[in-house]
């Protein structure tokens, strides 16, 4: 195959791929934003917006960092406290597609 062909049909997989992980379902959306303002709100804010410079703009979080999102929910970070065995795998999910429904690089 050639090179170019090659780098084109690579391009487009990792394109589609990225189309395909940003993508969410609006109705998790809607049960995440209801977990979200029961957990999350009252640090970060009513549709995540939140005057204090102390608290993380969670619609920083880029799709790649889900990770990060679930380890700081799990454990804690600085001033947040931990929420194992509080929110559950599951919810953590509909809050996520809560949070990159908002999030500022769609």
């Amino acid at each position: 195959m050639h090179s170019k062909l090659k780098s084109a049909i690579l391009g487009f997989l990792a394109l589609a791929l990225s189309f395909a992980a940003s993508a969410q379902d609006p109705a998790k959306a809607k049960a995440g934003e209801r977990i979200y303002r029961n957990y999350c709100a009252t640090c970060h804010g009513d549709d995540m917006v939140n005057t204090s410079t102390s608290t993380f703009d969670l619609r920083r979080l880029r799709a790649d960092e889900r990770p990060r999102f679930e380890n700081s929910v799990t454990n804690g970070k600085n001033q947040m406290p931990p929420w194992k065995g509080v929110i559950s795998p599951d919810d953590m999910d509909l809050i996520w597609n809560y949070l990159r429904t908002n999030a500022n690089d769609k």
